[in-house]
């Protein structure tokens, strides 16, 4: 059985002796295990980026920039590997792990540019004879925990940035798929990045608290559920970090009457059971305005009932299984819930079966029509293939569902009207908004996040949000004083 274990200090290692089993998602069976790191695992690892920061920080920005361009050559020869680890461990199709070890990258792209980034503000003779200027500098030791749905780009988002910033950076990867973020540090070294700049810890909640509570540790980066992401944030405060806490959705697609039906059924097919669903970014409710309800119904369902469920082996896939038996006990638990809370059940997921791959954790898709605001289906996020369908008269209706739900990650509307689509970008109170954009994640050089119970913390990531979050800012006030004195002055200094 092939063991995991961690990346510290240019090494894998590990001193713990207990290890998790990690699973694939298509047979269901055991194909690996990774460590439950201990107690002198963690300290080895903070001792390792601590020792590392010390010289790290004072390598100029440009040497840093070359490490990070070498590291993106490297990546973009090792892309299908990549994407092959992702797939293998989370089950999604290759295609879109691919896709995301891309987006991935292109933080790394934008971490290129870190000289230009950190450019602070200067200004002459803001009192006589003296100058004024500002200067980025990194936070110490940052810290990211990271979820089993995107085990390259979401880890990219953060630590190409802050190790580009000059910070050191330990990574603790969702359990469920561990092997991508591994071999992300083993490329980075690679690349020429000094050995505990990057350390990769594997474990469970016991390493997640120990993150928290480390007073070495300057901020930490987090994407999850709600529920944690509120836990990890409120640990974090009390310990005087740094925190940026991404947590759930439940991303409305508001479809006007004269939108383009097709691109709207296509647009939602893709965003509603790409990836079994497994996205922060998923659609997970249509809201049908006025009288393109039943078409727009018809339509999902008659494209949904034939996408193509199958192993990520099959080349053929459109939608692979979900991360692991729990999950698709809750998912299908939801799914009994929707019917016995009236709503109509137009495609049940529940019960596919693959011919070879009976044991995979497999949900098909599945489509609920005719969902109201006070049904659990619509409160709570799903994070599986399960589309819930709103039907309203009006589109200040459909803005008031937007609001008024207690996420606010991410929004869009389809619409033919550019004065419906201006109010809505405005009005709504959404951190990431589309306008006939199936989902509107923001690229490398803008920043993703949400509002609401989506976010806590005040950074996004990635962008210059994200270099904002892995530095401090330092305000420099200077003069070069004349001979002759004048005395002490004991008045507020005015220009």
């Amino acid at each position: 059985m092939k063991k995991i274990k961690n990346y510290i200090d240019g090494n894998v290692q590990a001193n713990s002796v207990n290890f998790l089993s990690v699973d694939d998602p298509s047979t269901g069976e055991v194909i690996s295990e990774v460590v439950l790191s201990s107690i002198e695992d963690f300290k080895n690892t903070v001792d390792s980026s601590e020792k590392a920061f010390l010289d790290w920080s004072q390598v100029t920005p440009l040497k840093r920039s070359r490490i990070l361009s070498k590291f993106k050559e490297i990546i973009e020869s090792n892309v299908d590997e990549l994407a092959k680890l992702v797939s293998i461990e989370h089950g999604k199709t290759f295609d879109d792990a691919k896709g995301s070890v891309i987006r991935g990258l292109e933080v790394v792209e934008f971490s290129c540019g870190i000289p230009h980034l950190l450019k602070g503000e200067f200004s002459q003779n803001v009192g006589t004879n003296i100058d004024s200027w500002s200067i980025r500098q990194p936070l110490g030791i940052t810290a990211g925990i990271t979820p089993f749905n995107f085990p390259a780009m979401v880890p990219m988002w953060m630590f190409p940035i802050s190790i580009a910033c000059g910070n050191s950076f330990i990574l603790k990867p969702s359990e469920k798929d561990p092997s991508c973020s591994l071999k992300l540090a083993e490329l980075f070294s690679d690349a020429g990045l000094p050995d505990g700049v990057f350390n990769v810890i594997n474990g469970d909640k016991d390493v997640v608290n120990m993150i928290l509570d480390e007073k070495r540790i300057s901020s930490i980066s987090f994407v999850g559920s709600t529920n944690v992401a509120k836990y990890i944030y409120e640990r974090s405060a009390t310990n005087g970090k740094r925190v940026q806490s991404l947590g759930g959705a439940k991303n409305h697609l508001v479809v006007m009457p004269d939108a383009n039906l097709d691109q709207a059924v296509d647009g939602i097919i893709g965003a509603a059971y790409g990836s079994a669903g497994e996205r922060c970014m998923a659609v997970s409710v249509a809201v049908a305005v006025g009288d393109i309800a039943d078409d727009l119904v018809s339509e999902i369902s008659k494209k949904a009932e034939i996408l193509k469920v199958s192993p990520w082996t099959n080349p053929e896939s459109e939608m692979g299984p979900v991360i692991s038996k729990e999950h698709k006990e809750k998912i299908e638990n939801y799914i009994s819930i929707g019917e016995k809370e009236g709503a109509n059940l137009v495609l049940d997921g529940r019960g596919i079966k693959i011919q070879g791959y009976e044991k995979g954790f497999f949900i098909g898709p599945t489509l609920f029509d005719n969902v109201s605001k006070d049904m659990e289906i619509y409160k709570e996020e799903i994070f599986g293939p399960v589309l819930s369908v709103v039907r309203v008269k009006t589109y200040e209706e459909a803005l008031s569902l937007v609001n008024d739900h207690k996420y606010g990650n991410g929004t869009s509307i389809y619409t033919s009207d550019g004065e419906i689509s201006r109010h809505f970008t405005s009005s709504c109170n959404i951190g990431m908004v589309g306008i006939n954009v199936p989902i509107p994640v923001p690229m490398a050089f803008h920043s993703f996040g949400g509002w609401k119970q989506s976010l806590f913390g005040d950074h996004a990531m990635h962008g210059i949000e994200g270099v904002r979050f892995y530095t401090k800012l330092k305000t420099v006030t200077s003069r070069w004083p004349k001979s002759i004195q004048s005395g002490p002055e004991f008045k507020m200094p005015t220009n």
